[in-house]
């Protein structure tokens, strides 16, 4: 059975696992299935679980878990967990869930038709998701092998499971390694990608950090909730700017101190700076990965952002806090051309956009900045403008610029044509 048929195949791969599933079942070995899947299934209805069997095993009422919530830890974490991995937009098609360390379901977060969807299996809070409860799934897999596991189609030993493909791995205490629970991703099949192992391990380490805090985590809870708001950032950062322009970003913060970003970060924040009403975490997936880009990369990077800069950035859109709108050094530029003071831009206007970026979106926006400029520069006619601009980086290579210097100084006049001449015209 070709494995990589999973991500690029989904449909094909789940229709050979569903065969293969039939002839286990049945008592015929296949050398396709892995030894422990097949040792799962066998426990499974060796507890009594039924491949054909739909209800897990209830172990609470919803009302009685939302008092179980509030006694357990991992409501504390639960607000960072869904920050960075739930998404319940109305487009939203996977489900995060969250269970004890026994496999009872304690959270759900997702759209009102993934939830409607994992009703249809009861896959509900005080339902129990152990092997004994349903049978060989993500969860009890994670809570039998102790680590992350990534369940498809037919690897579940319920037929009516086959149509989803789960990612789930164990919630431990950072102090003693006791388990506290189990953190899962679940959706049709064609949800799954290569990165969602990645990112449920990467979530289930913020958690594991949060928990290992002085306040256990405390300071990022708001409600016990599964709609609990989202985490609130770190209220002592204040970021008064953000410079974008160059090679190094940072943001500056109020007392004047720049904190480093990455290239990625910075693409993220220029993206943010160049549009008021905000970006989905969908938008931002596409603009900076294109088809390959999944929106849980993006929470997951927005969540360290948030982390690093506190209430800078906003969430569900994401976009930048109302008193940093605009406070880049690029939008500096942009604003200073707009108050008609194109000497102060061209001043500002040191160096190009994310210079190492090749993100499309971004380069988009540094063409945008160029030709903002260069207009604006030409459009002023004053000769020590446009050498100030045709001597940039950004304006070398501006004929039209070089026209224009030659219309003021004349075409027999020595600054004009060592503009024309310059390699960076190509001329």
């Amino acid at each position: 059975m070709d494995y990589s048929l999973r991500f690029s195949d989904p449909a094909k791969y789940a229709r050979a696992l569903r065969r293969a599933h039939e002839l286990v079942i049945s008592g015929v070995p296949r050398p396709e299935i892995p030894v422990p899947l097949a040792e799962s299934w066998r426990r499974s209805m060796a507890l009594g679980i039924s491949p054909d069997q739909h209800s897990p095993r209830h172990l609470h009422d919803p009302s009685e878990v939302v008092q179980l919530r509030r006694e357990h830890r991992l409501q504390r974490v639960m607000p960072a967990l869904q920050d960075l991995l739930a998404d319940d937009s109305s487009s939203g098609r996977h489900l995060l869930v969250l269970t004890d360390a026994g496999g009872e379901i304690l959270w759900r977060v997702g759209s009102r038709e993934a939830l409607r969807r994992a009703d249809r299996l009861e896959f509900s809070e005080g339902a129990d998701w152990s092997e004994a409860g349903i049978g060989t799934n993500a969860i009890s897999e994670a809570l039998v092998t102790g680590g992350p596991v990534q369940l498809f189609s037919a690897e579940h030993l319920v037929r009516t499971h086959h149509d989803w493909a789960c990612t789930a791995a164990p919630i431990r205490d950072p102090l003693t390694g006791a388990l506290l629970g189990v953190l899962d991703v679940s959706g049709p099949l064609d949800t799954i990608s290569a990165d969602t192992l990645r990112m449920v391990r990467c979530a289930v380490r913020v958690a594991e950090s949060l928990l290992g805090t002085s306040d256990g985590g405390a300071s990022q809870d708001t409600s016990s909730s599964a709609g609990a708001s989202r985490p609130s950032p770190r209220p002592d950062i204040a970021v008064a700017s953000l410079e974008l322009l160059g090679d190094k970003p940072a943001a500056v913060l109020a007392d004047g101190s720049r904190v480093p970003l990455t290239l990625r970060r910075a693409e993220i924040l220029a993206l943010l700076d160049s549009r008021s009403q905000g970006w989905s975490a969908e938008e931002l997936a596409y603009e900076l990965h294109g088809d390959a880009g999944t929106p849980q990369a993006i929470r997951t990077e927005m969540f360290r952002v948030r982390s690093m800069l506190g209430g800078a950035v906003e969430s569900n859109p994401y976009r930048l806090a109302a008193g940093l709108v605009g406070c880049s050094d690029s939008g500096r530029v942009l604003r200073l051309l707009r108050a008609g003071r194109v000497a102060e831009a061209l001043e500002a206007y040191t160096a190009p956009l994310l210079s190492r970026s090749g993100v499309l979106a971004v380069q988009l926006l540094r063409d945008q900045l160029d030709f903002a400029v260069g207009s604006a520069v030409r459009a002023n006619g004053d000769a020590g403008l446009l050498m100030r601009w045709l001597s940039t980086d950004m304006g070398a290579r501006d004929f039209e610029a070089v026209e224009a210097l030659g219309r003021r100084t004349g075409r027999g006049d020595a600054r004009y044509l060592s503009f024309l001449a310059s390699p960076a015209l190509g001329r």
